[in-house]
């Protein structure tokens, strides 16, 4: 079946060109590398080069505070833009604050103080240009119940909100932490399809939570799961209001129809941002005038003047809950990075400008840990407020500046008019902001594009609703590390065949016209070759030559002789991977085989040389393209077949016999 090694060599074809093997490179300079290709792909440090000290220290000053590079070029024009768009957020800010603030069972001036310092802190930290500050639904939900399970937020307030800052400041340290050590892509590890399913689900949940609001009920589970919400509903039937149900369908009637009449026409984006303050502004008029309050419809009540106290001292370092407080801390700050990134990226993608991620790390981190000093709890960029700011004309981060000032304003003199504001409106404005994140048009997009990802999707909403928000962040987290665990043990390897008048080889399973070549076996290795999926591989390949065999046995074609190992998609490769194609080379020698390798990368070649794998499968062996390799295959099987026919001629009957 094999072809003699003699002869294999008489006809090498010496006159390919060769793979070379890369020079070598002393370690410490190749980790060097690797090191600042992972951590500073963007190199931050480029424009501090051949620079004089003073210089250095004036870019490292704009570098880490955007806002001295472009403050000095800004314009009124810019500010007028700015202005509008500031003032336009903060009539969403106001009431979304206020609501978001008693989803994480926190007082509502609270979410107020957490949109006026953090916003002021990233406007000279960020580095998007439209992101706008605020608390978020999601992470306002995590916090109330991670929290919530240790210490009621009713039964012992003080307690509670000193480890919703505690909480706040420890997701700050990390976040800032990840930005410094420029560990940022530790947040890309979170899929498309697990965030949309984690966020829809979480979006769900608290449209069920906010039932509390709307049927005005007094007393109401802590879980968040859908059976034990759905179940404290209907066993307090009797206790449902009906007038704060009627005033909370009309106003959420109201609350989407803004939204759809603002989305069927762009430029009147306004109207459905001015909506929830307009929805706060004729609720409180309604109950002051009605006296609905006394009626069984809830108002938010005394609300605090004033601007952000101190709350340094209500850290609770020493507290027994400190370990619940880092977790919360570290589990709510991922999400908030996770959601803020994503929104300012999807921007800054629009308009064609880039945002450093590892920046926008520092800055929320910052904002985050002065924000647990002055009575704020966890903020990040939410896509709803970035939207509003963009339509609203944004140009820059003062937007953000405008807003804290509007904010401040409202603090110092507009929070005694809040009194009769109904929660039944507050449940509405929370409503209408989850159900715009419920994608579902991007989930039946996964099923029709890739079904494992939809799959992912509906597990983590599944764990979510079904659940707990902890237990659906843990399956979306899982889910996701188990299809990059699935992509790297089980790689993808097919058969190539050749394109007709051409020299193109392709996957004849996906292309009808591309037919095997002859006497040889070329496959495809889609992947770097590891430990984790080594063994997987040279069972693969043994499979692909067995299956190949057995084909050419029940056909009149040129029995199989080469097998050519397409390597051009290997990066990389490690002694396991090494030993793999060791253990191929001798099974393939004890069929009488002879194993090429086409198109190795430099990485594998400088591995493959210091393993001597090299010098055991033969330099000659080693080809730039499969077409080289395929034509040198075919050289010697055409010269094999000339020799053999010369041989057969030269014998006579007698010697024959």
């Amino acid at each position: 079946m094999g072809i003699n090694a003699d002869f294999d060599d008489q006809y090498s074809h010496h006159h390919y060109q060769r793979v070379e093997i890369p020079p070598p490179k002393p370690f410490l300079k190749t980790l060097k590398s690797n090191v600042k290709e992972t951590l500073f792909p963007d190199d931050p440090f480029r424009k501090f080069k051949n620079q004089p000290l003073s210089k250095k220290i004036s870019l490292g000053f704009k570098y880490f505070v955007p806002i001295l590079d472009w403050a000095p070029r800004y314009t009124l024009q810019l500010f007028k833009a700015d202005i509008i768009a500031g003032i336009t957020i903060a009539s969403l800010a106001v009431p979304q604050g206020i609501s978001y603030a008693g989803l994480a069972s926190l007082p509502p001036v609270i979410g107020l103080y957490s949109s006026f310092v953090p916003p002021l802190i990233y406007a000279m930290l960020g580095s998007s240009k439209h992101l706008a500050i605020g608390n978020v639904a999601v992470p306002s939900l995590l916090i109330s119940a991670m929290l919530g399970k240790v210490v009621n937020p009713h039964e012992n307030p003080k307690l509670y909100l000193q480890l919703v800052f505690t909480a706040t400041f420890f997701a700050g340290v990390f976040q800032a932490s990840l930005g410094l050590l420029r560990l940022g892509f530790i947040v890309d590890f979170l899929s498309h399809a697990t965030i949309l399913g984690f966020m829809s689900g979480a979006a769900t949940v608290v449209c069920l939570q906010q039932l509390k609001g709307i049927l005005g009920l007094l007393h109401f589970t802590h879980q968040t799961d859908i059976v034990s919400v759905m179940t404290s509903i209907f066993t307090q039937i009797h206790q449902w209001r009906w007038e704060s149900g009627v005033l909370g369908c009309c106003f959420l009637f109201f609350l989407l129809l803004t939204r759809y009449f603002s989305k069927m026409k762009p430029k009147f984006f306004w109207i459905s941002a001015m909506a929830p303050l307009t929805s706060v502004i004729l609720g409180s008029v309604l109950v002051y005038f009605t006296h609905a309050e006394k009626n069984g419809v809830q108002v938010i009540g005394h609300l605090k003047k004033g601007i952000n106290p101190p709350s340094y001292s209500e850290l609770a370092f020493s507290s027994q809950y400190l370990a619940i407080a880092i977790k919360t801390g570290v589990v709510t700050s991922i999400i908030a990075l996770a959601e803020g990134i994503a929104v300012g990226r999807s921007f800054a993608i629009i308009e064609n400008y880039d945002i450093d991620g590892n920046k926008e790390m520092i800055a929320f981190g910052l904002m985050n840990i002065v924000g647990s000093c002055t009575s704020c709890y966890l903020t990040t960029g939410p896509f709803s407020r970035t939207a509003v700011n963009y339509n609203a004309g944004c140009k820059t981060t003062v937007s953000n500046i405008v807003m804290s000032i509007a904010v401040m304003i409202t603090l110092l003199l507009l929070t005694p008019l809040f009194h009769y504001t109904p929660l039944v409106v507050l449940s509405s404005i929370i409503i209408s902001a989850m159900l715009g994140i419920i994608d579902y048009n991007s989930a039946i997009q996964l099923w029709k594009v890739d079904k494992y990802d939809f799959f992912v999707c509906i597990s983590s909403y599944i764990g979510v609703v079904f659940g707990s928000v902890e237990v659906g962040l843990i399956v979306a987290v899982a889910m996701s590390l188990l299809r990059i665990l699935l992509f790297v043990a089980r790689p993808k390897t097919f058969v190539l065949g050749k394109i007709p008048n051409s020299m193109t080889y392709r996957n004849i399973e996906q292309y009808s016209t591309a037919s095997s070549v002859p006497g040889v076996l070329i496959i495809h290795i889609d992947s770097p070759i590891y430990f984790a999926n080594a063994s997987y591989l040279r069972e693969r390949i043994s499979r692909w030559i067995d299956e190949e065999e057995e084909k050419q046995r029940t056909s009149t074609e040129i029995e199989l002789q080469y097998v050519i190992l397409d390597m051009s998609a290997v990066g990389n490769i490690d002694t396991s991977g090494i030993s793999m194609l060791e253990e191929v080379k001798r099974n393939a020698d004890r069929r009488c085989l002879k194993v090429l390798l086409a198109n190795p990368g430099g990485e594998v070649m400088k591995k493959l040389d210091k393993s001597n794998y090299i010098d055991k499968i033969g330099k000659e062996w080693i080809y730039l393209t499969i077409g080289e390799a395929v034509n040198a295959c075919n050289y010697i099987l055409h010269n094999c077949k000339f020799q053999s026919k010369r041989i057969d001629s030269s014998v006579t009957p007698d010697d024959s016999v």
